[in-house]
């Protein structure tokens, strides 16, 4: 059965520094497709690089919320420049996370927005990042309704936020925090549709028991699909099957 790693950061040094022998592990676990996630320029760039290294490989670039105090005027036109590349399948992440506040709140709004009417030219889906930030970031994602679609990666969003997704017509992305002892979202990962529903690590972050602590890489996919079945009560296999379909039809890869 394949799966498909729909968020990581495999040019971050953690996995980069080992790339061969990541892509081997996650391949000898049923990995066959990877979807790595700029977050700065260079990571862009270093993650355009490396889907020409790796057939089943793709990227997403874009500026994380994080970065957003670095934001240039010639920002938005590299992110275009480099979208032109067949396979760069998405834009993102973008967003806005209002916990660290790394990067002042209305410059990391302005960038999400500029993120999002790029996304709406160019046809491409968005990845966003919201953390203790959903009253912005699902009013944001209403004004640009029926324009972009995207993912809400690495959900643990409230209520609210999740039902404003769906309603859009939006994915949701789970990750190891699912498996977390004191993960208390349970019932929201019941509730979302099984063709809005995907996987993914955030490697070299958030690995799932019992790898907490350490370094997480797709490989490690596998038991974030488990324990997403487990909690919605349904067969592995079934879950491994419909998550990959949706990752194929959103990101539009070749199956």
């Amino acid at each position: 059965m394949k799966l498909i790693d729909t968020h990581c950061h495999l040019t971050f040094e953690q996995l980069a520094c080992q790339i061969d022998e990541v892509v081997e592990r996650s391949i000898a676990a049923g990995v066959t497709g990877w979807i790595t996630v700029g977050t700065d320029s260079l990571q862009n760039r270093k993650a355009v690089e490396l889907t020409g290294r790796f057939e089943s490989v793709y990227a997403a670039v874009g500026v994380h919320p994080h970065e957003a105090k670095d934001f240039t005027a010639e920002t938005i036109a590299e992110l275009k420049e480099l979208a032109a590349n067949e396979k760069v399948v998405a834009l993102g992440e973008t967003g806005l996370d209002f916990y660290y506040d790394h990067s002042p709140r209305d410059l990391q709004e302005s960038l999400f927005r500029d993120h999002l009417e790029l996304a709406c030219a160019l046809d491409l889906p968005v990845v966003v990042h919201s953390r203790e930030a959903d009253a912005l970031t699902g009013r944001i994602l209403r004004e640009w309704a029926g324009r972009v679609r995207g993912v809400l990666h690495c959900f643990t969003g409230g209520a609210g936020l999740l039902q404003t997704a769906l309603e859009l017509g939006w994915m949701v992305s789970f990750t190891g925090i699912i498996t977390f002892k004191n993960y208390d979202g349970q019932d929201l990962v019941r509730s979302v549709p099984r063709d809005r529903l995907m996987v993914e690590t955030d490697g070299p972050y958030l690995a799932p028991t019992p790898f907490r602590g350490r370094r997480n890489e797709p490989a490690h996919v596998v038991r974030v699909t488990e324990d997403l079945a487990t909690i919605r009560g349904e067969d592995p296999q079934e879950v491994q099957g419909y998550t990959t379909e949706n990752a194929i039809r959103f990101f539009g890869l070749r199956d």
